[in-house]
């Protein structure tokens, strides 16, 4: 046999391998649109992991690695502001454990199932072990809409969520955060509910809280602020800047309103920014001030900015927004809002580089659009990691029962940042990808994962 020849077999063995392991996960989960997207696209990316150490197909690590460890799912009744009693479902996927407890967000918002949190659950476990931080890949939330809802509500709503989710959670087991729907407000009242349940303050059993309670500097900032530290660290490799370039930011909660933030401090303009029912245009640039009191204070809708700022334009709908012309883009409200269409507008505009700040916003066809035409892309595990790195660094901050300043925990951030850019780039290279951030991220994460399940024995 020629080595030639070998390596062929090598190859077509490790393909055989993925895509029966993808026929099975298909078959246990179907109707799971969200979770196959995902699962197809970290696979595809790890044919040459396989080829190269066959010990990963020896050990099942694909056939493990895809199953969640633990699937909560459970009913949380609430009495609204009419006493009439509404039922939601939570849920909770713990999906891996191996380099530490279960940590991810938790999203309140109607599309929420299975497929959605299965698909974000298994993001997570790559995206967690890219930090370098030992943290290991969950998710969950509810398919309640707190869009509309009183305080009260919102109250009484996760005060039933946390009883039942309170018996699956802890400092060293599994460490919810916030995510679509769940902010500051949704947090605080978690954590309450959870301290009355237990009768002691564990303040590691949540990130994202108030400063007062146990909260990190820079949590709130930390998605939006890692998304454009990374998108930096892709354009210095090209001798490029945000210094100057026009941007484009879609969404208008935490994560967009700190990318928008941090951008315009390192001297992009930013010129458009959205909400679920349309968006703005402001050529002037974006004025935080405004979104940040429209979202923040007032919670009312983008289209309120124009009232305020008559020389911009507000437009319903959102896919338009990537019809405006700019140098970076960068998707920050939710999965699979860029699709093929959209990313040939973006690159017949000649943009530059795209930054996913939400969870999966591009399609696999828009993403291989990008490619295609050597947009630089950085995908959401590596590009939105910020946030879960702050987590971890409250976690860090809670054990110890100390606080660090906004500089050190900004500080440590794009430090993370630069060292996800800088993995993701290495496996990249070191696997036949040179320049695919998409295929160095999964491979640079997977395999640490990987490596600490073998060690680790078969559990």
């Amino acid at each position: 046999m020629t080595a030639i020849t070998e390596i062929n077999e090598k190859r077509i063995q490790a393909e055989d391998y993925v895509q029966a392991v993808f026929e099975t996960v298909k078959k246990r989960n179907p109707n799971e649109s969200e979770f196959h997207q995902v699962v197809k696209e970290v696979f595809d990316s790890l044919v040459p992991v396989f080829e190269k150490n066959p010990v990963y197909m020896e050990q099942s690590i694909l056939e493990r690695i895809a199953e969640p460890e633990r699937v909560i799912t459970f009913r949380v009744p609430w009495v609204d502001d009419q006493g009439k009693v509404q039922v939601n479902r939570g849920f909770r996927v713990q999906f891996n454990s191996a380099i530490g407890p279960y940590k991810g967000g938790l999203r309140f918002h109607p599309s929420v199932n299975a497929s959605i949190i299965k698909f974000l659950g298994f993001e997570q476990i790559f995206k967690n072990a890219l930090t370098g931080l030992p943290i290991g890949g969950g998710k969950g939330g509810a398919d309640f809409d707190p869009k509309g809802k009183s305080d009260g509500e919102i109250m009484r709503f996760t005060q039933s969520f946390m009883l039942e989710l309170s018996r699956h959670i802890g400092p060293d087991v599994d460490v919810p955060a916030g995510d679509i729907g769940v902010g500051a407000r949704e947090i605080g009242y978690l954590f309450g509910q959870y301290k009355r349940i237990r009768g002691c303050y564990e303040a590691g059993v949540l990130t994202g809280k108030g400063i007062g309670y146990g909260g990190s500097l820079t949590r709130t900032e930390a998605t939006g602020y890692g998304t454009v530290y990374f998108v930096q660290e892709m354009l210095k490799e090209i001798g490029l800047s945000l210094k100057g370039s026009t941007v484009v930011v879609s969404g208008s909660g935490n994560v967009s309103t700190y990318a928008i933030e941090k951008a315009a401090q390192l001297g992009a303009k930013v010129v458009a920014c959205s909400d679920s029912d349309g968006y703005i245009y402001d050529p002037n640039g974006i004025s935080l001030d405004t979104v940040k009191k429209l979202k923040e204070v007032e919670r009312e809708r983008i289209r309120d900015y124009v009232k305020e700022h008559p020389h911009a334009e507000y437009f319903e709908g959102c896919s338009g927004i990537w019809s405006i012309p700019c140098d970076i883009a960068l998707p920050c409200a939710t999965q699979n809002e860029i699709d093929e269409a959209a990313a040939e507008i973006l690159v017949a505009n000649g943009v530059k580089a795209i930054g996913e700040g939400a969870n999966m916003p591009c399609t696999s066809g828009a993403i291989n659009e990008f490619l295609r035409n050597t947009v630089l892309f950085g995908p959401a595990k590596a590009a939105n990691a910020g946030g879960v790195a702050v987590s971890a660094l409250e976690m860090a901050q809670n054990s110890s029962r100390i606080s660090w300043t906004f500089e050190e925990v900004d500080e440590k951030l794009q430090q993370i940042m630069t060292n996800i850019y800088r993995s993701s780039v290495k496996a990249a290279e070191d696997y036949g990808y040179p320049g695919n951030l998409v295929a160095g991220a999964n491979i640079a994460g997977f395999i640490k994962v990987a490596d600490a399940m073998i060690a680790q024995g078969v559990i």
